[in-house]
């Protein structure tokens, strides 16, 4: 580790002119909105001026941060041209040879490294997802390309992790490792690495798993064009280019501040400002005008424009009011922010926010419902599924605010705790990630399960029952990229 690393200094956020009520505004926003924050974090001029996480997340808890691995790898290609081991408009084709025969299309084969960094490939979408259980990289090579490269922007996560795959061979390391030897200043922590491939390739377009901190020390890295410490770690040239606009996002980019524009594995933002975007809210968004930089982790993957509401909240209901002087405040506006900051958690389903405003009392959520005593603890055994799930009961624990969904899948049998107007924690089954989970009744027969992964993998699985006339019909879906691919799919049961 270099004896000078990146330093993070707090301040309160009227030292560096950022009002604290409308931090909370922008909070209070995501929350009415019912995007589901894990954390907040806010520098200005080199100080940490906002950190916040929502419990049960906490500082130390790593987190996935899906494309904004993407960015990482494009340093790691901005390193290796810095060393002169490649070039730019080196063709791609040119480093695996092994992947490249007479078949090979000649549009893969005019493919660059630029081309790659700026998703202006021959391929309309990630060609590894055609088929995961083949080499990932070999598949870039192989699938049937769409058109010719360098001509227009389509997101093909297959290209990032291809360059990755070109950076750990020719370093000779891991691409997290490559970085923290390249740029110990940043001061990466021990906790951050990369999910691999099935054929150890680091997953270089969405593998990347760290800390808020991690993500605030690449922000500082990024917004200061290489720099740390007052040691240049990366070409500025580099930098300039890997953090402005190169293409055009607007036909195909996801939501509107991200049609705006994209650099090196960075997307422009709408106020011209490169964001490191990642699935489901974890971004790194960059304001060089405001010397700011903000950090959020979040799951918003089902949430229709979800990051965009994270932007909204950002530049209209915090942008407008930093001043470019610190702003007078007492110890009673500083406890306030404190104590508002430290109450901040991931919300159980509730019957406010589980309800339609209009609905007449009668029709809203319940967390009691006098069918419960007749189906708890029940075992209702499904008809066969290709899931492989046999049988649920659902249990209530009287006095506890608590209930017990247990299942049999496969032949083991599994179980998880969840609250009633409450969050209750624990390692979901099978995959043993951190979750967090509560349920409600709809109606008093449809009764309504949420789970939030809180663990490495980010996402959530909802479970709705419905009990009628003896009988269970359950409906679950999961949202989550890797794992539960179980939690899929509609199942009968009746008891035995």
């Amino acid at each position: 580790m270099s004896e000078k690393v990146l330093k993070i200094e707090k301040c309160c956020p009227e030292d560096v002119g950022i009002p604290s009520e409308r931090l909370m505004n922008m909070m209070d926003h995501l929350d009415a909105k019912g995007v589901p924050m894990h954390s907040l974090l806010i520098m200005r001029h080199g100080k940490l001026a906002c950190e916040c996480y929502y419990a049960p997340f906490k500082r130390s808890d790593t987190h996935r941060m899906f494309s904004v691995s993407k960015t990482l790898t494009a340093i790691g290609i901005g390193l290796l041209e810095a060393d002169r081991k490649i070039k730019l408009e080196d063709h791609i084709c040119d480093y695996f040879p092994e992947y490249v025969d007479k078949n090979t299309h000649p549009w893969i084969r005019e493919t660059t490294i630029l081309d790659m960094l700026t998703m202006r490939t021959c391929h309309a979408s990630t060609t590894y997802k055609i088929n995961m259980k083949d080499d990932w990289v070999k598949s870039f090579f192989t699938v049937a390309p769409t058109h010719p490269s360098g001509r227009y922007f389509h997101y093909d996560t297959s290209s990032a992790h291809t360059l990755c795959a070109l950076v750990e061979k020719i370093s000779g390391m891991k691409l997290i490792d490559y970085i923290r030897f390249k740029m110990p200043e940043m001061g990466l922590s021990d906790k951050a690495y990369m999910l691999a491939d099935p054929f150890g390739v680091s997953i270089g377009g969405s593998g990347l798993i760290a800390t808020s901190e991690d993500m605030l020390r690449f922000g500082y890295m990024l917004m200061n064009k290489g720099k740390v410490c007052g040691k240049r770690l990366i070409p500025e040239s580099f930098m300039n280019k890997a953090l402005s606009f190169q293409t055009p996002t607007l036909v195909t980019g996801p939501v509107p501040s991200e049609q705006c524009g994209y650099g090196y594995m960075t997307w422009i933002g709408e106020k011209g400002n490169p964001v490191c975007y990642g699935m489901g809210g974890q971004l790194i968004i960059l304001l060089p005008e405001q010397d700011m930089i903000v950090v959020t982790t979040a799951d918003t993957q089902e949430i229709s424009g979800g990051n965009q509401l994270i932007y909204d909240a950002l530049y209209n209901l915090v942008l407008p009011y930093i001043t470019d002087d610190a702003i007078p405040y007492g110890e009673a506006k500083a406890t306030q922010f404190k104590e508002y900051t430290a109450d901040l958690a991931v919300r159980p389903l509730t019957k406010e926010n589980s309800a339609v405003p209009s609905l007449a009392a009668s029709a809203k959520p319940s967390y009691r419902s006098k069918l419960a005593s007749d189906i708890s603890g029940k075992v209702y055994s499904f008809a066969d599924n290709s899931q492989g799930f046999k049988d649920m009961a659902l249990t209530f624990e009287e006095n506890k605010k608590c209930a017990l969904l247990s299942f049999t899948l496969g032949e083991e049998k599994h179980s998880f705790e969840l609250g009633l107007g409450r969050l209750c924690e624990g390692t979901f089954p099978i995959y043993s990630q951190r979750y967090a989970a509560s349920g409600i009744w709809l109606t008093p027969d449809i009764f309504y399960v949420y789970v939030h992964i809180i663990g490495e993998y980010v996402g959530s699985i909802k479970f709705v029952l419905s009990f009628k006339d003896g009988s269970l019909s359950v409906f679950v879906k999961k949202h989550e990229e890797s794992l539960f691919n179980e939690f899929n799919g509609h199942f009968y049961g009746t008891v035995e």
